[in-house]
């Protein structure tokens, strides 16, 4: 298969692919003679942070001489940032030859009867493969959605799970509590493993968590956020102290940030009784390198314009939280796309407080919210609101509109958010 015809052929099985539980995966893994069986794993799950908890991850296992495949989703640019190793994209020739060996697999298993997998079940068989080929140390495994029922839980067990914030998001998929939402994600955890769990918002989430980490005889680990003693932050730097570490540097902004950076020192501390040797040079390199771009990034100034893949109710908060810490007194220009099956008048109501002006988006997806149906919600929150076509023109609304001072935060949706990124940095 060519680059081009291997991307077209997966993304139309979002048109036909059927999710099956885990049967799809585990009949697709079997006849590619189940490579991830080979691998050691870092397994994340999370509603919110757990894409931060795997950058830093991942570079801390870099700096520490490891060669780490991470596995994400979904891309901010280019479909090749899904699966990488030390932090080098897939190749798109890599990308072809897997997903002819994938799709060679798939139409068998389809000539026999078999279901067409998704698009994830495909892609992440293609990570499987390919990690596996590159002989991998370790794999930072991000889950896609849930747990239970996600792909990357086809894994058998796990080096380390993880467990990042709970908060509501996907209700259509997980439920409609926090109870069944927090019972999907804590499925990823291994019988007799050890799981690392973020200090959970809601009891409930915890509870259910912990019940079932007792039930698998998993031991849970915490890392205890009230040790953090925030030294500097500005946009640029983050400098802090956890436990008996002085002056961690981190380059990712946000209050939230540097709790997912004691998330992975709690990580790393754990890998080294599991026969890693993770040092506090590395320790220390690794968190200052991380990046994680599209998460409260700044891309100018004069005026200040900040993307952030806030996509969820608890995602805007934090993005609010950060606006008026960084930007105390301003109001800002927001630019919001977003995907209809999201809680958006949660997620606008959380904002508009802060607003000067929205600008209605609608990425170019086909689950994407339309801009004029946004544009209707938003004016119950905030009356100047505009609707673009296109992201390219909201982007110059919001430079010609703007003065100097003034700060531009485009958030929502990843799918829109990559495309404003892209444009601005060329």
């Amino acid at each position: 298969m060519e680059h081009g015809e291997a991307l077209n052929y997966m993304f139309n099985l979002r048109k036909f692919g059927n999710k099956d539980g885990l049967k799809n995966i585990k009949t697709l893994m079997e006849k590619l003679g189940n490579p991830q069986d080979n691998l050691k794993y870092i397994h994340i799950a999370g509603t919110n942070g757990k894409g931060s908890v795997a950058a830093f991850t991942n570079s801390v296992l870099i700096e520490a001489g490891y060669r780490v495949g991470l596995y994400t989703s979904p891309y901010l640019e280019k479909f090749e940032e899904r699966i990488r190793i030390n932090n080098q994209c897939i190749s798109e020739e890599d990308v072809a030859r897997l997903a002819g060996m994938v799709k060679e697999k798939v139409d068998e298993i389809v000539a026999a009867g078999g279901n067409y997998p998704t698009f994830f079940e495909f892609v992440t068989a293609m990570a499987f493969i390919y990690f596996a080929e590159q002989k991998c140390d370790v794999v930072v495994l991000e889950v896609g959605l849930g747990g239970r029922l996600d792909s990357t839980n086809i894994i058998n067990e796990s080096l380390l799970s993880v467990i990042a914030t709970i908060s509501w998001d996907h209700m259509e998929y997980l439920g409609d509590t926090i109870e069944k939402i927090a019972a999907e994600k804590a499925a990823i955890i291994k019988r007799n493993g050890d799981l690392l769990l973020y200090p959970q918002q809601y009891k409930e989430a915890d509870d259910v968590i912990r019940h079932e980490a007792a039930e698998k005889c998993a031991n849970v680990y915490s890392p205890e956020f009230e040790k953090i003693k925030v030294v500097e932050s500005t946009l640029e730097m983050q400098v802090f102290s956890y436990k008996d570490l002085d002056n961690v540097k981190i380059t990712i902004p946000g209050e939230h940030q540097l709790k997912n950076a004691a998330m992975v020192i709690e990580a790393a501390m754990l890998l080294n009784k599991k026969g890693f040797f993770i040092s506090r040079d590395s320790l220390y390199r690794g968190l200052e390198n991380a990046k994680w771009p599209g998460r409260f990034e700044v891309l100018k100034q004069n005026p200040y314009f900040i993307i952030d893949a806030a996509h969820n109710r608890e995602g805007a908060q934090i993005l609010a939280k950060n606006l008026e810490m960084y930007f105390s007194g301003k109001k800002i220009i927001f630019i919001f796309g977003v995907m209809r099956d999201k809680e958006y008048e949660e997620m606008i109501k959380t904002v508009a407080p802060l607003a000067k002006q929205f600008i209605a988006v609608a990425p170019d997806y086909p689950r994407a919210l339309p801009a004029e149906e946004l544009a209707q919600i938003i004016t119950c929150y905030c009356k100047d609101v505009i609707i673009s076509d296109t992201i390219k023109e909201a982007v110059n609304k919001c430079l010609t509109i703007a003065s100097k001072d003034d700060v531009i935060c485009a958030f929502g949706s990843l799918y829109y958010i990559g495309e404003i990124r892209q444009y601005l940095l060329s």
